[in-house]
């Protein structure tokens, strides 16, 4: 009896080790090549310092020498797409409404700073500047050199068509990395525009979260260039991610570690330390300076 549980617990270690080696690595995409880790990863252009989702914010994202632009994509009735953080323009403009029921000329309107506050909502310090929502090729006419963080969300009307359509336009193919909380949006948007990067979708970061755990990450094939954790546990379900194993187990799968959002300098610098490839912050000014860029 013992004997043969020792051969089946032979055979089954051999066909895992097996797995382990055979199960591909992520594959390598251009829109790596030639950056220097870790990458400054404005989110929405930097919006613990200025309105985030405008180009405002993108101009001085760029000024400050941030890597990346981060930012979120939605479609308008008209089939445009714009970017701003939320389905809805309550929380940020002097609108109201879903931005999938209004056409670009209508959200053009709207003050796209009316909301923003860096004191707690005492002051609203870039309110009636003209600062508007912008359209995505807006931001890639202005900005051409720069790489792209592109969140998209589970709309009504689908967005990878159209988004898919401006990035080949553009020819941001190699500058461009799609991200998505939700797994059916990254599914279609992979299978219309295969040839664009793209971050794992929360079902895929979850996957690989729970098989290193039991040391098992190795099984996963990945889809994906980056992962793109939470660094705050309450993200999670209460699971830490970030840690150095963590990372070490998703470079060996020639995955990119990006986590969000991050705006202490001193955890900026531990995750630095630890070797991640980039850090998504509100606050891509710290991070500049941190660097010493």
């Amino acid at each position: 009896m013992k004997k043969s549980f020792g051969v089946i617990a032979g055979i089954l270690l051999f066909v895992l080790v097996l797995l382990l080696i055979l199960t591909p690595d992520a594959p390598s995409h251009p829109y790596y090549d030639d950056v220097t880790p870790p990458l400054v990863i404005a989110h929405q252009g930097g919006d613990g310092v200025w309105p985030g989702d405008t180009l405002y914010a993108f101009e001085k994202a760029v000024e400050t020498g941030a890597d990346v632009l981060e930012m979120d994509a939605h479609i308008t009735r008209d089939s445009r797409i714009v970017l701003m953080h939320d389905e809805t323009v309550d929380d940020t403009t002097d609108g109201t409404g879903l931005i999938e029921d209004m056409t670009l000329d209508e959200l053009k309107q709207l003050d796209a700073a009316y909301d923003w506050s860096n004191d707690g909502g005492q002051t609203f310090p870039y309110r009636g500047q003209g600062i508007q929502v912008p359209a995505l090729d807006e931001v890639f006419q202005k900005f051409p050199q720069m790489r792209y963080v592109i969140e998209i969300k589970l709309t009504k009307n689908p967005i990878d068509v159209p988004l898919c359509g401006l990035i080949r336009e553009y020819k941001m193919e190699d500058r461009v990395l799609i991200a998505s909380f939700h797994d059916e949006a990254m599914q279609r948007f992979r299978a219309t525009c295969p040839e664009v990067a793209t971050s794992a979708s929360r079902g895929e970061v979850t996957k690989f979260v729970l098989l290193g755990k039991v040391f098992l990450s190795g099984l996963i094939a990945p889809k994906y260039q980056s992962i793109q954790p939470p660094y705050d546990p309450s993200e999670s379900m209460n699971i830490p991610i970030m840690t150095r194993r963590f990372i070490r187990e998703a470079h060996a799968k020639n995955i990119h570690v990006e986590p969000w959002t991050v705006d202490d300098p001193d955890l900026m610098e531990q995750y630095i330390e630890w070797g991640v490839d980039g850090i998504i912050t509100d606050r891509p000014d710290l991070m500049v300076e941190l660097l010493g860029k």
